[in-house]
């Protein structure tokens, strides 16, 4: 069986690793680099927290994302190097102005009714044992023992080598011109497949109803006078800040959620709003190093939920919004359990579409 598949983000990429795994024979086109500097997967933080995720997602994105919090390391262990994963939890605060979000994230997890301890209630001294450099600075928080995240830049660099390694026939800087049930024109050649997999992203918006960009904005640094060991979130209703820590000193700061198709550069009160948050929560980014800014759209449909269509020859994979990290090992999993076994069994079975029409209305 031949798959082609058009659009190399961390979807594409986990969805061709486990095809060619089902013994297909797989084709990958992106008219991007291998590494995908222009992609929403270069363009995140690689949070794996579905717990947090509660304070605006359905529910059912935490399960999804508890089924791939379970397959990551095991996608991991298969590369043939070391990407950079922690499964230490995350941390939520806020300042007591904001207490308010702080607190409405925490009904929405004690009211999903949970197995485990999986969220912490925590006092000054309570974040202070989790994360020492934050001690007295914040008097209520939360921990979620059981998130994590991913290093996404060293995941790209990677994925290539492990995608040439199983066989899969990789086109980066390639452009599809045209994409059919069963076939791919490309370089003014159309190729049948057996199936073809539409994996583009906001690049498929012309042909996509209802699919938006919802603009991040991102700054790496290196701030070697910061010692935060995991993932943390200050809570604010206008801009909730993530900082995630990653080897070498280097950080994430992210928060923002614009609706907007804008692909340009960083704005100024974007970057602003970014730094002053990260500054208020940790003196130590004062003297910090901006090494990179990103900014891309993450693809999303009206509901926010993923748009994974099966039709006649023709796959849709899209949809993610800002959840890619969290989703998309179980959801490329739930497509090949699908095209492979007739029938998806994991979480992400109510969020599958056939011919137009979704397996379940609600969640």
């Amino acid at each position: 069986m031949r798959a082609g598949i058009v659009g190399a983000g961390v979807g594409g990429r986990l969805l061709s690793l486990g095809l060619a795994e089902r013994g297909w024979e797989v084709c990958i086109f992106d008219k991007d680099t291998e590494e995908g500097r222009e992609s929403c997967s270069w363009t995140g933080a690689g949070m794996i927290a579905p717990y947090c995720e509660q304070e605006s997602a359905e529910p059912i994105i935490c399960n999804v994302g508890l089924r791939s919090l379970e397959l990551w390391p095991k996608i991991l262990a298969k590369l043939p190097e070391k990407v950079f994963y922690q499964n230490d939890g995350s941390l939520v605060v806020a300042h007591p102005n904001d207490a308010d979000e702080l607190h409405r994230l925490q009904r929405e997890v004690e009211s999903r009714d949970f197995e485990g301890d999986v969220m912490q209630v925590l006092d000054a001294k309570g974040i202070g044992n989790i994360e020492s450099e934050l001690y007295g600075r914040f008097y209520t928080g939360l921990y979620f023992p059981y998130e994590a995240q991913v290093d996404n830049w060293k995941l790209m660099k990677v994925t290539p080598i492990a995608m040439a390694q199983a066989g899969i026939d990789c086109n980066f800087n390639t452009e599809v011109t045209g994409i059919e049930p069963g076939r791919l024109t490309v370089n003014g050649e159309t190729v049948e497949y057996d199936m073809v997999f539409d994996c583009r992203g906001i690049d498929a918006s012309d042909d996509i109803a209802n699919l938006r960009g919802v603009r991040g904005e991102l700054l790496h640094v290196t701030a070697p006078d910061v010692g935060l060991t995991r993932p943390v979130r200050m809570m604010h209703p206008r801009y909730p800040l993530y900082i995630v820590p990653r080897e070498d000193d280097r950080f994430v700061i992210g928060a923002t959620k614009i609706e907007s198709h804008d692909l340009s550069e960083i704005s100024v009160r974007g970057a602003l709003e970014l730094l002053s948050a990260a500054y208020a929560l940790h003196p130590g980014f004062a003297e910090a190093r901006i090494i990179e800014t990103n900014t891309h759209c993450r693809p999303a449909v009206t509901d926010n939920l993923p748009y994974i269509d099966f039709r006649d020859k023709l796959t849709i994979f899209n949809g993610m919004f800002r959840h890619g990290f969290l989703i998309a090992p179980a959801l490329a999993e739930a497509i090949i359990q699908q095209i492979c076994d007739g029938k998806v069994t994991n979480a992400a079975a109510p969020l599958m579409y056939f011919n137009g029409k979704r397996a379940q209305e609600s969640f």
